[in-house]
């Protein structure tokens, strides 16, 4: 009998195997997953399967069917529209806080941009958007708000599955978006804090609509 550690490290790895197919859309919306596939896949038993998939449901990822499988669940409308809506009230707010921005900011954005640029010509798109959040969330947690910080945090897992749809349906995208995170590092820079927010709200809003677009 396997003991409870690697029970645990079984169902930790079905989790984040699925979890991780999901986000980088390996299995995309509407996919029905089976015990017995992802056990085979992860070379588990199918009872720490049962536990990730539990978990998953409850992140609001899979919905689950007795005897059936999982519901790869597609990202709806108003959930994108309350993840866009979050998302300009927290980062508007956060770069107006974040000027006078201080130089290790500035720093760390500008070393995200160039690991965007890197991961998006090696094709690593799931890695690009991971770097695109963490550039948004840098701003977010430099305000200095940490009840806001968590708040953004929640988002994490939606913002990175909508963002790798839209850069397999734009692969244009890559490029605009490198070239809008500039934007607001500049203005950063600059010092202009209404111009940082203007960037920033011209950002999200572009990246809604192709959200949206992409959710269809």
């Amino acid at each position: 009998m396997p003991s409870a550690a690697t029970a645990v490290t079984a169902a930790e790895r079905v989790y984040q195997h699925v979890k991780q197919g999901v986000l980088e859309r390996r299995y995309e919306g509407g996919i029905l997953l089976t015990e017995g596939e992802l056990a085979v896949a992860v070379g588990v038993s199918r009872t720490p399967v049962r536990e990730a998939l539990l978990r998953l449901e409850t992140e609001g990822l899979l919905k689950l069917y007795p005897k059936k499988g999982a519901l790869v669940l597609p990202v709806s409308a108003q959930e994108i529209a309350d993840v866009i809506e979050t998302r300009l009230l927290v980062e508007e707010f956060s770069v107006r806080r974040a000027v006078p921005a201080p130089p290790g900011l500035l720093d760390r954005l500008a070393e995200l941009i160039g690991e965007q640029r890197r991961l998006g010509a090696a094709g690593e798109l799931g890695a690009m958007m991971a770097a695109d959040r963490a550039f948004h969330a840098e701003i977010v947690r430099s305000a200095g708000n940490q009840i806001l910080c968590r708040l953004y945090d929640q988002l994490r897992d939606r913002q990175l599955r909508m963002g790798v749809a839209v850069l397999h349906a734009h692969p244009d995208r890559v490029e605009r978006t490198l070239s809008e995170h500039t934007e607001i590092l500049d203005a950063l820079r600059a010092g202009d804090a209404e111009t940082a927010a203007a960037a920033v709200r011209a950002h999200v809003g572009r990246v809604a609509e192709l959200v949206r677009g992409s959710a269809r």
